[in-house]
């Protein structure tokens, strides 16, 4: 069970400063010109995927609620502030009761998204909003990277099973929210025990090069593991010469192995060659893990091997290439007064350099085809049309400033899994393309 998603006792720091210093120069400029009241629609969106990719998946949205709540300005943070002259005894007073009091909706986590897709809509007034821009932004652009890159990882390996094993290879922190936006992606374990104690996912581990090369001989090696872990344990068979090793690793463990794992050399042929060699020896239900700098495309060329599992490091935890999702928080609508009745005006940025944005509150909705497959991504202001009525993507996640949407994780493995197999089945291929999805917009003159 995720038992932080849940929302049990599980101690999280203030997330206050976790942001940029211009968000605190524009609240404080906000409130002397008296605009900072005034109702306020921010939406976060990506103007393209990255280069070659099909689809995105959203990963973090649970941990943006988490940063949502704890978004609190407490004496030490506002003694830093004070001190660093970074705002005035006025903005200092506003942030002491700080506490986000307005709404949020989004894609659900594991969702997949679009060029434009207004991934998380949050409301409010313009003080209380424009503060949650970076935190917001820094946890979906990371963990959504992840998460699809996870995902054509997952689409790549099928049926077999990937283990996460980045943390050495990522800071210490984002090494655990890899883990957890990896699992959202579709690995199945992780090897890093601070993922399993925060978020309930699956670990797994056994032994190193080091652990033999601490031993007098590789076959001491394995009858120590063996001997501590059982005859189910994986042995790790290639510091040495590999047919050696898997020829000891069955002596010493018997036919009731449960896996060998190969971390070197030519994958393909040396998978092939140890499972003959395996089933040689009568292990014939000794499974082969593989590991090695693998991304999607490696495992994809691995599709023919006898592999029974992945595991995946560095290029899980730099987004294969991808490390940001380039999502942006734009205001997208705000009221003319700070009278909480006040119309909403759509406003949108209007510059060269394809950094343009679209003005209006929006809904999405995903249209799909007479067989049930999507089709187009549908992005609209004003009212939903009725055949898209019960086709919306955006659910509410906070409302009035509660969290009201809280979910296991497993919830969003499984909300990912459908959503990827309701897209064409180009959407998997690896082969470079454009979006699987076209997006289209619906305008209405409101923009409310």
């Amino acid at each position: 069970m995720n038992t932080a998603d849940l929302g049990l006792p599980v101690e999280v720091p203030s997330t206050a400063l976790f942001t940029d210093q211009y968000e605190l120069t524009m609240l404080r400029a906000a409130l002397e010109a008296g605009t900072a009241e005034r109702r306020s629609v921010f939406e976060v969106f990506t103007r393209r995927l990255p280069n070659g990719r099909r689809y995105g998946v959203v990963g973090g949205t649970g941990r943006v609620l988490d940063a949502v709540e704890n978004f609190r300005f407490d004496p030490p943070v506002l003694a830093f502030l004070r001190e660093r002259g970074i705002v005035d005894e006025a903005t200092l007073e506003w942030l002491a009761g700080y506490r986000f009091r307005g709404d949020i909706w989004g894609y659900p986590e594991g969702e997949v998204y679009f060029p434009g897709s207004p991934i998380m809509r949050v409301e409010g007034t313009f003080a209380e909003c424009v503060l949650l821009e970076t935190v917001i932004l820094s946890i979906l652009n990371h963990d959504s990277a992840i998460a699809a890159a996870a995902s054509r990882m997952s689409a790549a390996a099928g049926d077999r099973p990937l283990i996460e094993m980045g943390a050495r290879r990522t800071h210490e922190l984002a090494a655990v929210a890899a883990s957890r936006a990896a699992y959202v992606g579709g690995f199945a374990t992780t090897s890093d025990l601070a993922a399993g104690f925060r978020y309930g996912i699956p670990t797994v581990g056994t032994s190193a090069h080091a652990f033999t090369l601490l031993h007098d001989s590789e076959r001491d090696a394995f009858q120590a593991q063996v001997r501590t872990l059982g005859r189910g344990t994986t042995l790790l068979v290639d510091t040495y010469d590999v047919a050696e090793a898997v020829r000891t690793a069955v002596e010493v463990a018997g036919t009731e192995l449960g896996a060998v794992r190969i971390d070197s050399g030519d994958l393909l042929l040396v998978a092939h060659r140890v499972r003959q060699q395996l089933d040689e020896l009568g292990a014939t239900e000794t499974k082969i893990v593989v590991t090695s700098d693998l991304d999607e495309y490696a495992i994809a060329s691995l599709a023919a091997a006898p592999v029974d599992a992945y595991g995946v490091g560095t290029q899980l935890v730099t987004g294969s290439g991808h490390p940001t999702s380039s999502m942006v928080y734009k205001l997208v609508a705000r009221a003319e007064s700070s009278d909480p009745q006040a119309p909403l005006v759509p406003v949108a940025k209007k510059s060269t350099g394809g950094k343009t944005s679209v003005g209006g509150r929006k809904w999405a909705a995903r249209r799909l085809d007479s067989h049930g497959v999507a089709e187009a991504e549908v992005i609209g202001t004003g009212p939903v049309p009725g055949e898209l009525a019960d086709r919306q993507l955006l659910v509410e996640l906070v409302k009035g400033g509660e969290v009201v949407a809280r979910e296991p994780l497993d919830a969003a493995r499984e909300r990912h899994t459908r959503a990827r197999a309701g897209l064409p089945m180009s959407a998997t291929q690896l082969s470079r393309g454009e979006p699987v999805l076209p997006t289209e917009y619906l305008h209405d003159s409101s923009g409310s």
